[in-house]
């Protein structure tokens, strides 16, 4: 159960969506009752059938950043960085900023790096594992470059050139139609499905919508190197609950509902802010939660979330809320029924 190995399984590569479907809420969607263990083949706008009037989709509003910038080194070779720390505002002048760096050399302090619109960065420190902090030098603000000229941080099983023809697709279909808050590097990927049809005929249908915060951080989709995935260590995520969410929840569950989340970020964040009995604290705060087999959810009561990779902590936290044994046979299913996995992919609701 805690050996990462348990975690691991074979995808054809074939399965790895590389676009989204044409429209969002046309994704198929796999359904998984936890307590008769049966599942059902659905498409994603059928939702509002498969969910109770009185349930409370919870949904995460961050927005991604185009995060992903490349430049050039004083000796003339090619270099990208993905710039991973975010104001909440455009700042008006230079930063430094913790970076993932890709170059063909091990980075070291001082190199002089060279950007678009005049803007330079230095390494002030190598952290580790690709990771560098960037003093960033010019007239502008590194943010204000980013928003210019930045590319969306699609997932390396995306397969995408620099110039690609799908550039301007992925603007639209890599965001949410809730994102409003900047500073995620990756996207809620469970919200991608989502219209604005669909949350009208939720509505109809006695099924309310709220949102919360979570910047989606690098860590989340770090790779774990450790045997026991009890030690794998996540890097924190900052996360924001306002009041009116808070009380529609509690609302939700003093009159029987469910509590429905969107994605394993919004897992994440009403987890943290949890306490044992499940009431939740309003507030702003950061987290690190790694949530493994055995851990007691307070608040959530059902999850839609996408199919994710081997060997995962978002795969560790879908086996913890519905046993790896039957989230073992969800993912043998979705293989031999020709799912799409991923962030582009299909989705799973876990009732």
């Amino acid at each position: 159960m805690f050996n990462i190995e348990d975690y691991n399984y074979e995808l054809p590569p074939g399965l790895i969506a590389q676009v989204p479907v044409s429209r969002r809420d046309h994704s198929r969607l796999l359904v998984v009752d936890r307590l008769s263990r049966a599942f059902s083949h659905n498409r994603f706008f059928d939702l509002p059938k498969l969910i109770r009037p009185g349930d409370l989709l919870v949904i995460n509003d961050t927005r991604v950043v185009p995060a992903r910038l490349f430049g050039r080194k004083e000796s003339g070779g090619r270099v990208e960085i993905l710039v991973l720390e975010h104001p909440d505002s455009l700042e008006t002048g230079p930063t430094s900023r913790i970076c993932l760096l890709k170059s063909s050399k091990r980075p070291r302090n001082g190199i002089i790096l060279f950007f678009d619109s005049g803007i330079s960065g230095q390494v002030t420190e190598v952290l580790g594992n690709g990771f560098v902090k960037i003093a960033f030098k010019g007239n502008g603000s590194i943010d204000s470059l980013l928003e210019e000229k930045g590319h969306l941080p699609l997932p390396p099983y995306i397969k995408r050139e620099q110039e690609d023809r799908y550039k301007d697709l992925d603007k639209v279909r890599y965001q949410t139609i809730f994102s409003e808050r900047k500073g995620a590097v990756a996207a809620p990927t469970a919200g991608l499905h989502f219209t604005r049809d669909l949350i009208e005929k939720l509505e109809e249908a006695g099924i309310s919508l709220v949102s919360l915060t979570l910047h989606v951080g690098y860590g989340t989709f770090g790779p774990v190197r450790t045997k026991d995935i009890r030690k794998h260590q996540l890097g924190e995520e900052t996360y924001c609950l306002e009041q009116e969410t808070v009380e529609a929840i509690a609302c939700t569950k003093e009159e029987g509902g469910r509590v429905v989340a969107v994605g394993t970020t919004v897992v994440r964040a009403l987890e943290t802010a949890a306490r044992p009995h499940g009431s939740i604290m309003p507030g702003t705060g950061k987290t690190d939660l790694l949530i493994t087999p055995g851990f007691s959810f307070n608040v959530v009561d059902a999850l839609i979330t996408n199919f994710h990779l081997p060997k995962s902590s978002l795969l560790f936290m879908v086996s913890a809320f519905a046993g790896l044994k039957l989230i073992r046979d969800t993912y043998a299913l979705a293989i031999e029924r020709g799912y799409r996995f991923y962030s582009y992919g299909d989705a799973m609701l876990i009732l």
